[in-house]
């Protein structure tokens, strides 16, 4: 069990995604920085598809019943180990003691991390997937973020896993590593540059207004979630007066709703929508967007079809030469 004593501002389990739904009207969901995701379950020797805990902005603080090999991956926390006393490391497995118990406080730089487990959470799967959709409350934990007092199973094998996995670590300390494997999706500055491609009702705005969603620098607003974040900044105007179709709507997809506010749609977006499609985000570059937190600040660049993919492509290899390292460290 792992026995959560502060929930933190919303932390939930997500795995990669519940896929082939989109036409009964379900969004895959899933992790929002499924980079990240990834990395944190190479870190225990689970495959990438296992569920984890995705953390927002302020983390839990969490109590191990048996000794457990975790890893936190993602956005950087001020994380310590109040029982034992001491720091606690990030981007690298930790074997937590039993009785261990681990804080994470508010994010430094980013906005999720995830915390994976050796062996996973015992939770059955909903429509193929663990992740937890708060929408419909349902998958995960009881369909919702996490509270206090929750207490979450673990595998039936998660001790016997964890100490054998951390065993076969070739360079270890007492316990944890000297080496880390940090997420590709943390920007060391900002505004970040995210790169979109033209949607499909791009030329309904007029020049200005073109210019305006190019040149801004827009903010990420409060009200954002896992559904979408709002950005501040200029209104954008739609030049044509018309009704526009409802049609589907995608991970990355940039709406502008009649108050001329735009949205771009994130993990538990609607499949739907009738707002004009000023942009479409390439989907390397959504994940980075995800680490932003409320304040944070973005500029959106063009690219072209042949320049998402190559980013995409560039995006695979790196995280993949990363997974192979880590495999690599456990000996595989």
């Amino acid at each position: 069990m792992i026995r959560v004593l502060r929930p933190g501002l919303q932390t939930s389990v997500q795995d990669q995604g519940r896929y082939g739904l989109q036409h009964i009207g379900l969004c895959p969901g899933g992790a929002m920085d499924p980079v990240a995701l990834s990395l944190a379950n190479a870190l225990v020797g689970n495959p990438v598809t296992e569920a984890a805990l995705e953390i927002t902005v302020i983390g839990p603080e969490l109590e191990f019943e048996s000794e457990t090999l975790i890893a936190v991956c993602g956005a950087e926390f001020a994380g310590s180990f109040p029982h034992p006393p001491g720091t606690l490391p990030q981007s690298r497995p930790v074997l937590v003691p039993a009785g261990g118990r681990i804080n994470l406080g508010r994010a430094s730089r980013g906005a999720r991390a995830y915390l994976a487990v050796a062996g996973g959470f015992d939770l059955a799967p909903v429509l193929g997937s663990r992740s937890t959709y708060i929408p419909g409350a349902f998958g995960g934990f009881k369909g919702r973020a996490l509270r206090h007092g929750d207490a979450l199973p673990l595998k039936a094998d998660s001790l016997e896993l964890s100490r054998e996995r951390f065993g076969r670590l070739k360079r270890k300390r007492e316990r944890s590593v000297p080496w880390s494997a940090p997420s590709h999706t943390l920007a060391d500055r900002e505004p970040i540059v995210v790169h979109v491609l033209e949607g499909q009702h791009f030329a309904d705005f007029d020049a200005n207004v073109q210019r305006a969603f190019f040149d801004t620098v827009w903010r990420v607003a409060s009200d954002s979630n896992r559904m979408g974040f709002r950005l501040a900044g200029p209104l954008l105007a739609r030049t044509a007066t018309d009704e526009i179709l409802s049609g589907p709507t995608c991970l990355g997809t940039v709406q502008v709703p009649a108050n001329g506010a735009p949205i771009a749609l994130m993990a538990d977006h609607q499949t739907t929508g009738g707002y004009p499609k000023i942009a479409e985000i390439a989907s390397a570059d959504v994940p980075r967007l995800a680490q932003l937190a409320p304040g944070g600040q973005v500029h959106f660049a063009k690219c072209s079809l042949e320049m998402a993919a190559e980013l995409r492509k560039h995006t695979r290899e790196a995280v993949q030469a990363q997974l192979r390292g880590i495999a690599w460290e456990y000996g595989n």
